[in-house]
């Protein structure tokens, strides 16, 4: 499970394996404090993503990108064109 080394590769891969199967995939959040890590992680079971930071201002890119996804989970709407939207 290699992490993503830019943000941007990451972000385009988690939105594009959610619309892959949206039943399937699963997002986690981990923090360590000790490290000063956040790690967020896109699975379905059989691809899994990562990426690694320790920056401050990543949290919030991290943040949006949850947001995203929460928001095409709960939408009752087609979710083909809903990424490009935003």
């Amino acid at each position: 499970m290699p992490y993503y080394q830019t943000w941007e590769e990451f972000a385009r891969a988690a939105e594009k394996l959610y619309l892959t199967d949206p039943m399937k995939v699963r997002v986690v959040l981990k923090y360590r404090h000790c490290d000063g890590n956040l790690c967020i992680k896109v699975t379905d079971n059989a691809v899994c993503i990562q990426y690694k930071t320790d920056q401050a201002q990543d949290v919030k890119k991290v943040e949006k990108l949850h947001g995203k996804l929460m928001r095409l989970m709960v939408s009752k709407e087609t979710h083909s064109g809903a990424m490009e939207t935003d």
